[in-house]
């Protein structure tokens, strides 16, 4: 059986095995007995999840093509796909569950939401993004990339660049660089006034970053408050525990 390639679901087949043991082995220095794969396409990576042992693995894929194969192909998969928009899953287990997969560059950024959702039971994500992506989320303050998506991450996650996947690695090559990172919850999340509070302060800061936090945060503080030193800097310059101090001050 042949498949097709979608462009319209940012599909890039990788075909370089060299990447998909490297992911394995990253995988496996962390115990888990779940373990839910998103976007296996042609079953690249699959094909090297499949052999663990003692595990119960699921796959999520949208492409209806794409799940025909990969039954055809690994009978033992049957009744371990999920032919579902990632973006649109029910929570696949009941217990903690480690998340690997080749993402769709055109969703991946929404992916790294719907982790940050399920956190609780997700304490390791190990994923592959277009490098740009990649490189914003596990990026510091004081650099041009760290942003929205670094400070939301890192509050809950400790996060690690693996390594670069070149192009060539991939059929058809992308016109992208990418790379792989892991996501490794924290023990203990730092603290905020609530999750919402923080989003919506580290939004509307990165929303003018180029301004001093005091332009865009205004609607959030009192006059005395924005007065204070913290306010004269830009949202890039600000740590995940500045914004989450911040929370705790914030008008109703």
């Amino acid at each position: 059986m042949q498949y097709t390639l979608k462009k319209s679901l940012g599909q890039h087949f990788l075909v370089d095995e060299s990447v998909c043991v490297k992911i394995l082995a990253s995988l496996q220095e962390e115990p888990f007995t779940q373990l839910l794969e998103v976007g296996p396409g042609a079953g690249a990576l699959t094909k090297f999840l499949l052999p663990l042992q003692n595990i119960q693995f699921k796959a999520v894929e949208l492409d209806r093509e794409k799940v025909d194969f990969l039954k055809l192909t690994y009978p033992s998969l049957n009744n371990s796909i999920i032919e579902a928009d990632f973006l649109e899953v029910d929570i696949p287990f009941e217990e903690a569950f480690t998340v690997v997969g080749n993402f769709p560059y055109n969703i991946s950024t929404q992916i790294v939401f719907k982790i940050l959702e399920w956190k609780n039971q997700v304490p390791v994500m190990i994923g592959m993004f277009q490098k740009e992506v990649a490189e914003r989320i596990v990026s510091k303050p004081h650099t041009k990339v760290y942003g929205i998506l670094s400070v939301l991450v890192q509050a809950f996650y400790d996060v690690e660049y693996l390594f670069d996947v070149p192009p060539s690695s991939f059929n058809p090559p992308p016109k992208v660089n990418s790379g792989v990172i892991k996501l490794k919850r924290k023990e203990h999340f730092v603290a905020m006034k609530s999750e919402r509070a923080f989003f919506t302060l580290v939004k509307a800061a990165f929303n003018q970053r180029r301004k001093m936090v005091r332009n865009p945060l205004k609607p959030f503080f009192d006059a005395t408050t924005l007065q204070e030193e913290i306010f004269t800097k830009r949202a890039e310059q600000l740590t995940v525990e500045d914004f989450a101090a911040l929370t705790f001050r914030m008008g109703s």
